[in-house]
């Protein structure tokens, strides 16, 4: 009687709909709530420990991931205080405190399971869901190929594991197996540290299994809803997870769509792998900036490699570890494969960052059509054209944030120039700060590459630029080429890329960039290149790495007008930026490319003071700083860092 009553109220729709609003409106307040005890010092759980070359990641909490670049000894499940700096939820550290040692058997079993792994980074892939020991380069071309979601354990992975589990208690009754087997995943959703897209797979069977063994006839998106509802209170933070959004907008629109997914198995997976892109683009644009056409096609080779070979290999590996070399060739395979792909850029698109209001909009086209009219394909990739190539585009100079370094882009029309790259030894500026700014305006290539001078903060991306990226022409500064110069240039000559170095003056359209400093100094600051250029009527000033002796030189040499943009010389420092310049070229805006709480002290408070007439505008501060140039107006955007 009890059963049939709760079957009754289960079967009510209104009853998902309102719990998952006010999951939502709990999710939004809780998220409010996290976001500001998100403090340092902080105080958590070391779940997750990574060590790469000087580096150490760890995760606090499964939510707090930290950095130092030193080793830390510390264990999973040891109690910590860490001190650093703060950014969402990422920390450098700069000093840790063990508050108390692991007694728990659930980290310690962890650790004995991730050491037989003997740091093969599939296993932690394939069995843990974590990515982070696998190349880099590597994870980059499976994102661009639009395969990643391959390596995130999903319900694939789930329902071969069921089917395994069953194969083995096949002698059991149903449900004395489907609770035998929900036991075991619940362990393995632990073990793994709660990760969306296995928390999803694993609330999927056990829902769905409870729907079916008590005949309870709920609906398939009501289970949906519910799956997606206990998921955000277990932690709201996962609306900012990728793997969460890829997961759960995949699943829904296969769950909704299953209709149509009919015919032999190749048929079956093509209109899989179709729905799953055209559902997810938005995802893609949003985080990425960029799409691969040809990922549908790629799906076609690499899913299959993955779930019918490369995972189940996984698995026995765990017990058979001899037949390693062979597993170890079928990933070289994997790899090496999609590396190739990777590299052919014809059918990929760069977007830059657009208004929510183009997501919604294309969310409801795509329902639209699927439900009225067949020729949703043709619609979406006009719509994707039209997007990419007529939304008007303004011409802006934006100053990335690189930390202790410098990098501008300036965007005319449709010619792109950069100004330096910056460089830091121990972390990927490419990667981490300038491929997502370059990503977010929707450029593709850049038409000139301007390098200040050959100092590492200055150019130490640039190898990273030109083997990722689309650089036609080089320009360097004057005097000789130091080591890192000589470097970039076997590169250039191996692809082919044409450099020049101490130009007068660079011609881009109508618009001209003027390179004040010709001189041979013997100090590589000194030779910097100090550009200047007038964009529709705004005047603005790249100094480099420029000293108060080249100042001099310049001032001496030319009358120089007031300047409406400055990028301050050489980050701020003394050595720069003298009284007598300043006051000489009056800048409306001053630019300082500056590291937070770097060593070198900078920006100098003298210079901040010669200054004071002109709006200042920092990088450790205010992030990347846009100036964007529309009707002849110029509006300032920062992005904080």
């Amino acid at each position: 009687m009890l059963l049939l009553k709760l079957r009754k109220i289960l079967l009510c729709d209104s009853l998902y709909y309102i719990f998952l609003g006010l999951v939502v409106i709990t999710t939004i307040f809780r998220l409010c709530i996290i976001n500001n005890n998100y403090k340092i010092p902080y105080t958590g759980i070391v779940t997750k420990i990574v060590k790469n070359y000087d580096k150490t990641t760890i995760c606090i909490d499964n939510k707090v991931v930290s950095n130092i670049y030193k080793n830390i000894d510390v264990s999973l499940g040891d109690k910590i205080k860490i001190y650093g700096e703060f950014n969402d939820k990422y920390v450098t550290i700069n000093k840790y405190k063990i508050l108390s040692k692991n007694k728990s058997i659930y980290y310690y079993n962890k650790s004995i399971i991730t050491k037989s792994f003997n740091n093969n980074a599939y296993l932690y892939t394939f069995i843990l869901g974590d990515k982070s020991y696998v190349d880099k380069k590597v994870i980059r071309s499976y994102q661009e190929n639009g395969i990643s979601h391959l390596f995130a354990i999903s319900g694939m992975h789930i329902s071969l594991l069921v089917l395994i589990i069953n194969k083995l208690l096949k002698k059991i009754n149903e449900y004395k197996r489907f609770k035998i087997t929900s036991i075991i995943l619940f362990i393995y959703l632990l073990l793994v540290g709660f990760s969306p897209s296995i928390l999803r797979g694993v609330l999927f069977y056990f829902l769905f299994g409870i729907n079916d063994i008590y005949y309870f006839y709920i609906k398939k998106i009501n289970l949906f809803i519910l799956i997606i509802s206990i998921a955000l209170l277990i932690n709201p933070r996962y609306v900012y997870d990728v793997g969460f959004l890829y997961s759960y907008s995949i699943s829904l629109s296969l769950l909704v769509f299953s209709n149509y997914l009919k015919g032999n198995y190749f048929i079956s997976l093509l209109k899989v792998s179709i729905i799953s892109n055209i559902v997810s683009i938005p995802i893609t644009l949003y985080n990425f900036y960029q799409i691969n056409l040809l990922s549908i096609v790629y799906n076609l080779f690499f899913v299959p490699l993955v779930s019918f070979i490369i995972f189940p290999f996984t698995l026995v590996l765990l017990i058979i570890k001899p037949l390693e070399p062979i597993y170890n060739l079928l990933i070289k395979v994997l790899e090496n494969s999609s590396l190739f792909l990777s590299n052919i850029d014809i059918f990929k698109f760069s977007f830059r960052k657009l208004s929510i209001f183009v997501y919604i909009f294309y969310f409801i086209l795509v329902m639209f059509f699927l439900f009225k009219n067949k020729k949703i394909y043709l619609y979406i990739f006009l719509c994707l054209l039209i997007i990419h190539f007529f939304l008007p585009s303004n011409n802006y100079v934006e100053f990335i944030d690189v930390g202790q370094g410098d990098s501008s882009l300036i965007h005319l029309d449709n010619k792109n120039i950069m100004i330096d790259t910056g460089g830091n030894r121990n972390r990927e500026i490419y990667f981490y700060n300038i491929q997502p700014v370059l990503r977010k305006n929707g450029i593709n290539h850049i038409n000139y590459l301007i390098l200040t001078h050959g100092d590492y903060d200055h150019m130490g991306e640039t190898i990273n630029l030109v083997e990722n990226f689309k650089v036609e022409k080089i320009i360097f500064n004057c005097g000789e080429f130091n080591n890192l110069e000589k470097e970039l240039i076997k590169v250039l000559d191996k692809k082919k890329i044409k450099y020049y170095s101490c130009i007068k003056e660079l011609n881009v359209d109508k618009n001209k960039l003027y390179f004040l400093q010709t001189k041979d100094y013997d100090n590589e600051n000194d030779n910097s290149n100090v550009i200047y250029t007038e964009l529709n009527g705004y005047k603005f000033m790249f100094m480099g790495d420029a000293s108060i002796t080249t100042e001099k030189e310049i001032m001496n040499k030319y009358n120089l007008p007031d300047i409406d943009v400055l990028k301050v010389g050489h980050h701020g420092s003394k050595t720069s930026s003298s009284k007598e310049f300043i006051n000489e070229i009056n800048p409306r805006y001053s630019v300082i490319s500056v590291g937070k709480k770097n060593r070198y002290g900078h920006p100098n408070e003298e210079v901040i003071n010669n200054l004071e007439d002109s709006k200042i505008y920092r990088t450790d501060i205010d992030g990347s700083i846009m100036f964007k140039i529309k009707n002849n107006k110029l509006k300032i955007e920062t992005c904080s860092p």
